[in-house]
């Protein structure tokens, strides 16, 4: 099916994952429903089993930078794993038949929806942090029951759909830890997110419908792809193909839910001028504190 193509698909999220800490679900299974004509649920399947093989390569890279939180990671995981079990056996129960693929079809377009918008909060509180009279020399204190919850919030999302576990959950971190480092964020998510998808690819290998042959294709280009994305995050060239992704992202959720071509092209437009504008746009307090200086 394609093998080159679906390397060449993997090659590209790879990079994505191991630079950004997110766009596997969130993209991988849009290209493969909208793409390549696959089921909404083989998708989702054959996506979590991809992720789970090419984001512990990943790892490594973080694990020598120590930007791995590992009691958030831990915590993450404590409400992310039986939930995302939990969503990979319904969807997998429920999944087979053809109203409730179209069903599932909308449910990755929400999802995907979800992801631009958390996407979207993450860059604004980014942006409040780029001022001059902001600090990360705060230190870090952990809340137990939001980031539990976050787990469990960004588990369900990925056992259901395959979407959720960078865009919103890190989005959601964030907003709870604004003083945490993006390059911790990025380690610390692809961290936790191994037990989370490793859950929900169990669910889905005695529910689902994982395809090795897919698999496999995805994979033998997803993994350099990822290990040069993680690379080259502590360089955060993220910021410069982040609006891209987000428009990307707008406009495959809005296909998922069959918008027409003049929304989609609208709401693109308006996510990739947001993004631009979060990303590059000076605070207003950094002109503040010019003035005061």
């Amino acid at each position: 099916m394609h093998s080159p193509t679906l390397g060449a698909v993997g090659l590209v999220i790879g990079f994505f994952v191991g630079l950004t800490g997110m766009g596997g679900g969130a993209l991988l299974t849009s290209v493969l429903v909208l793409g390549f004509g696959i089921p909404p649920l083989a998708a989702i399947s054959n996506d979590l089993f991809a992720s789970l093989i090419m984001k512990p390569f990943a790892v490594p890279v973080h694990l020598r930078r120590r930007t791995v939180h590992w009691r958030l990671a831990g915590l993450l995981a404590l409400g992310s794993v039986p939930s995302a079990f939990l969503g990979a056996v319904l969807v997998g129960v429920l999944g087979h038949a053809a109203a409730v693929q179209n069903n599932l079809k909308f449910a990755i377009g929400v999802g995907l929806t979800l992801s631009v918008v958390f996407t979207l909060a993450r860059q604004a509180i980014e942006r409040r942090r780029r001022s001059p009279l902001a600090t990360d020399d705060l230190p870090l204190t952990i809340r137990p029951v939001p980031t539990v919850l976050i787990g469990v919030l960004g588990g369900l999302l990925v056992g259901l759909t395959s979407v959720g576990a960078g865009a919103v959950m890190m989005a959601a971190l964030v907003i709870v830890y604004p003083t945490l480092r993006p390059n911790q964020l990025v380690g610390t998510d692809i961290v936790q997110a191994i037990p989370l998808v490793a859950a929900a690819t169990l669910g889905h290998l005695l529910f689902g419908d994982v395809r090795l042959a897919l698999t496999g294709s995805l994979v033998l280009g997803a993994i350099p792809g990822v290990v040069l994305g993680a690379l080259l995050s502590s360089r955060s060239p993220a910021a410069i193909i982040r609006p891209a992704f987000t428009a990307v992202l707008t406009a495959s959720a809005l296909a998922l839910l069959h918008a027409t071509i003049t929304v989609i092209s609208l709401a693109a437009a308006f996510a990739l001028t947001a993004s631009v504008l979060l990303t590059t746009a000076q605070p207003r307090t950094a002109v503040t504190a010019q003035h005061v200086c």
